[in-house]
């Protein structure tokens, strides 16, 4: 698992290794975990909504990043 960003001192954006298709991320912190994929954007979990714009704003400007962290670990 890499931790790609931290958000508020309590969440953690993860990429885990040996994942399953379609590419995504996960929010995760206190009791929220969330799954966002790199393809579509689309939220399924909980994520605070003062805090969903700032994520998928850094996934959004990092997109070519986490694309290719993903397929090193998923090739």
């Amino acid at each position: 698992m890499t931790t790609k960003q931290r958000f508020k001192n309590k969440y953690a954006l993860q990429i885990r290794e040996r994942d399953h298709n379609p590419p995504h991320v996960h929010l995760i912190g206190g009791s929220d975990d969330a799954t966002i994929s790199l393809e579509t954007m689309e939220c399924i979990g909980m994520i605070p909504a003062d805090l969903k714009q700032e994520v998928l704003l850094w996934i959004k400007t990092n997109h070519n990043e986490l694309m290719e962290e993903w397929k090193l670990w998923h090739t």
